[in-house]
């Protein structure tokens, strides 16, 4: 059975949007997961330390894979476009980033595997792109609505749209 699922992508290194759409080819040729949708491009300023503005999108997909397979083909797309994970990358530049956000409305807290994503209600760079997709989301632990978490007095907090919804892949 195939399931609803949301990811986000991010990049800061190199060609940005056309590695975000190069991860998003590399997940509709999947033979077990196919994308429905997919945001549009948002600039956004790095959390962490000084580099440059990432690009940062969402797109739901229906998979038969399970999160554990998921995650793994996310990893291994992330490897095929030149990400070298390390203990020292957190907030780092990136030439490409997939988190899993949404799993249904599965919970798991599993090393190395949380669903949704520990940081989804905090980051208006994932919520924003998130919310665009499907603004009726709701958290799978507390049913709130998602656009909830997104608070008027922060506003876009520096999220700006660099390109609407043009990839081909997604039809």
């Amino acid at each position: 059975m195939n399931e609803r699922v949301f990811i986000g992508l991010g990049s800061n290194i190199g060609d940005r949007a056309a590695t975000i759409d190069r991860a998003l080819d590399s997940l509709a040729r999947s033979p077990k997961c196919s994308v429905v949708e997919c945001s549009s491009l948002w600039e956004t300023e790095p959390v962490g330390p000084p580099q440059p503005k990432f690009l940062n999108a969402a797109a739901e997909l229906s998979t038969e894979l399970s999160p554990r397979d998921l995650l793994q083909a996310l990893l291994d797309i992330e490897r095929s476009l030149g990400r070298i994970r390390s203990p020292q990358e957190r907030n780092a530049s990136r030439t490409i980033d997939l988190d899993l956000l949404l799993y249904g409305d599965r919970i798991t807290d599993e090393p190395e595997l949380e669903i949704p994503h520990p940081r989804l209600g905090i980051r208006p760079f994932v919520l924003i792109p998130l919310l665009e997709i499907d603004a009726t989301l709701r958290h799978p632990g507390t049913g709130d609505l998602l656009v909830s978490f997104h608070s008027a007095e922060r506003g876009n907090d520096g999220v700006v749209m660099w390109r609407t919804r043009t990839n081909p892949t997604v039809a």
